[in-house]
């Protein structure tokens, strides 16, 4: 682990310095490679829990993806327990962390069996469900009788469907309603072999969608209405939920929000902690927010290999494209040096990007790029490890997932 101090400055407000220190600091080290500046690392930890307002902070672990981080934020006090993707990797976790939130439905019988087998597994992790669909699966893979009881909690779908713009936000959980909820909480309850200890809602319209996306003020301006109303349709709705599913059994907690909904998602009384992780690294994904500004902590840096053209310069790879929609904001930004941009017939390649733009002409072989993922945790799934850097020195360096050979999804 590393200790998270709030940093007494900001560096990266100045990236003519952020970035030429980044780079002494990890000289030694050949492209490709991914760096995570501590101090910024903090500064974005300190900021999320300040925008909390002491509603307690559930790290999203899909955003990380790297053990050694997830374990310094969970050290800070306002962060308690891990949102995790998958159940094979919240058992991996819950070998040193004692309380895990599988954040989608599983269907994966091996992880049931071993989760339902082991006391201290069963007594650590939380699975989501929805359906009883997904009760009767695990029903199906180990009987009540042969297992430990499993700790369940209920996803409350968060979308909107507004009568003006249709529907906003992602396809989850069909449960939406009061009587759908208790519904569902009242079979889980009367199950043998299963616990209901909690409620979640992700509220992704709010949490995940800019409201000042470059050169889009009309869309910003709608983006700030329907984060508004949806917010007020989802407080009154949620509250209902969590208040009839209470009376039914007693909940350990309730979560809801993410990353760019901190500060709305604690507002709401019947909220006890909020999952966020991407706010953590600090993606380009994040940089059109009106309410808050992460620090760009985490980064990776490619080699410049060949000059197709006096005036261009090619990187070896780059093509670290980000999951969602397509479009060019799921590619990599070219953070430095500044003056760079893609090749529009190009993009970002497998194993080359050529790269135009004023400072492309002064770039040699050997010289190096800076490039920020667009989101945070699957920048983890490119490299084995982050130098973890602070002013002009690398000071730690800690393993990736998929550099402890783990591949979860």
């Amino acid at each position: 682990m590393i200790a998270l101090n709030k940093p007494t400055t900001q560096p990266w407000t100045t990236p003519d310095q952020y970035w030429p220190a980044l780079s002494r600091a990890t000289e030694a080290l050949d492209p490709p490679y991914a760096a995570v500046s501590v101090p910024a690392l903090a500064h974005n930890a300190h900021d999320m829990l300040a925008r909390a307002n002491g509603t307690t902070i559930r790290v999203a672990s899909k955003s990380v993806r790297v053990r050694g981080v997830i374990e310094s934020v969970l050290a800070l006090p306002g962060y308690h327990g891990v949102l995790a993707y998958t159940l094979a990797e919240a058992l991996w976790l819950a070998e040193t962390i004692d309380d895990i939130v599988v954040g989608y439905p599983t269907a994966d019988r091996d992880a049931l069996r071993t989760l339902a087998t082991s006391e201290t597994l069963a007594r650590r992790v939380t699975v989501m469900v929805d359906s009883v669909a997904q009760l009767d699966l695990i029903d199906a893979v180990i009987a009540p009788s042969g297992r430990e009881p499993i700790r369940v909690c209920l996803e409350l779908d968060a979308s909107w469907d507004s009568k003006t713009i249709g529907f906003t936000g992602v396809f989850r959980s069909p449960i939406r309603t009061r009587e759908q909820a208790l519904l569902l909480a009242s079979e889980i309850v009367s199950r043998p072999g299963f616990r209901l200890v909690g409620i979640m809602s992700y509220e992704a319209q709010i949490a995940g969608v800019v409201n000042r996306p470059p050169g889009k003020k009309l869309r910003g301006r709608l983006v700030d209405w329907m984060q508004r109303s949806s917010f007020a349709e989802l407080l009154e709705r949620r509250s209902g939920v969590v208040e009839a599913v209470r009376n039914l059994t007693d909940l350990e907690f309730v979560n809801g929000g993410g990353t760019g909904s901190l500060e709305r998602t604690s507002s709401d009384p019947s909220v006890t902690e909020i999952a966020a992780g991407s706010g953590l690294f600090g993606p380009h994904l994040f940089d059109g927010y009106s309410h808050f500004s992460p620090a760009p902590a985490a980064a990776f840096a490619l080699s410049v290999v060949r000059k197709p053209t006096p005036e261009m310069a090619t990187l070896l790879g780059g093509g670290w494209i980000a999951s969602g929609p397509p479009a060019p904001d799921r590619m990599p930004q070219l953070a430095w040096p500044e003056g760079l941009s893609f090749i529009a017939r190009e993009g970002a390649g497998e194993v080359q990007s050529p790269l135009k733009g004023a400072a492309a002409a002064a770039l040699a072989p050997g010289d190096r790029v800076w490039l920020r993922h667009t989101k945070a945790g699957e920048l983890s799934e490119h490299v084995n490890e982050f130098a973890l850097v602070d002013g002009d020195r690398i000071v730690d360096t800690m393993l990736t997932y998929r550099g402890e050979g783990k591949a979860f999804l």
